[in-house]
């Protein structure tokens, strides 16, 4: 039951044309453009800086945008309502879009990934086990933001925000720019985001191939932690 749940919300978000442009071919075309327009501030070596900051976004454009958009429509055209009324247990519905999302990472992780390895990407082994485990972080406390969001509002206000954030999250949310090169108060607060979190931890591993320390997990696991618990009590299924 719930490798079908999980298959079905998978195949709906990769046929969903807004959600693959969000989720895959935005951060494909940042990735290439990074790594070969030289006129972009980007630390050296390109790519892997490059691929660090478009793995943060690929997570955050999936776990949290399309995540949240999807959970607000299902929510609108009483998807969640008559699910619940069937024979699946809520915490399977629960666990097979948590799945799913996993599995569309996945999805995003190895076409990136291989990409990133033709522009010239060369990483190491302790590096890509680090980048994994952040991944899995990532992708579950933007996964809870995204249902905290999504599980609220209405759909409309679902679909505005969750855009709005997404674009923010790169400008000024530690992607796009590092929090070291912000003014030093800016810097500060942005680098308590889980987006900036995010970066810096995959720039440890796949740049230097190193562990990211403890700041980066804390401020994941923190925020997923209480996103966690706020989507527990504010999700509605209509």
């Amino acid at each position: 039951m719930l490798l079908a749940q999980a298959r079905t919300e998978t195949v709906l978000t990769l046929r969903n044309g807004e959600q693959l442009l969000l989720t895959l071919i935005i951060p494909l075309g940042l990735l290439v453009a990074l790594t070969l327009a030289t006129v972009l501030p980007v630390p050296e070596p390109r790519v892997a800086s490059a691929a660090a900051r478009v793995f943060a976004l690929a997570v955050i454009s999936s776990a949290f945008t399309g995540q949240a958009i999807a959970l607000g429509f299902d929510r609108r055209y009483g998807v969640l309502k008559r699910l619940a009324a069937t024979a699946l247990p809520r915490w399977l519905l629960v666990a097979g879009r948590i799945t799913a999302g996993f599995a569309v990472v996945v999805v995003q992780m190895a076409v990136l990934g291989v990409t990133a390895l033709l522009l010239g990407w060369s990483p190491t082994a302790a590096g890509l086990a680090w980048a994994a485990l952040l991944v899995v972080l990532g992708t579950l406390a933007f996964g809870a933001l995204g249902v905290l969001l999504g599980g609220a509002l209405r759909a409309e206000v679902v679909l505005a925000l969750a855009n709005i954030v997404w674009f923010l999250l790169l400008l000024v949310g530690g992607v796009a720019l590092s929090p070291d090169s912000m003014p030093s108060g800016v810097g500060a607060v942005v680098s308590l985001l889980p987006s900036a979190a995010l970066v810096e931890g995959l720039e440890a591993a796949l740049v230097r191939g190193t562990g990211p320390g403890l700041g980066p997990v804390a401020v994941k696991v923190s925020w997923g932690a209480v996103a966690g618990i706020a989507a527990t009590r504010t999700t509605k299924l209509s």
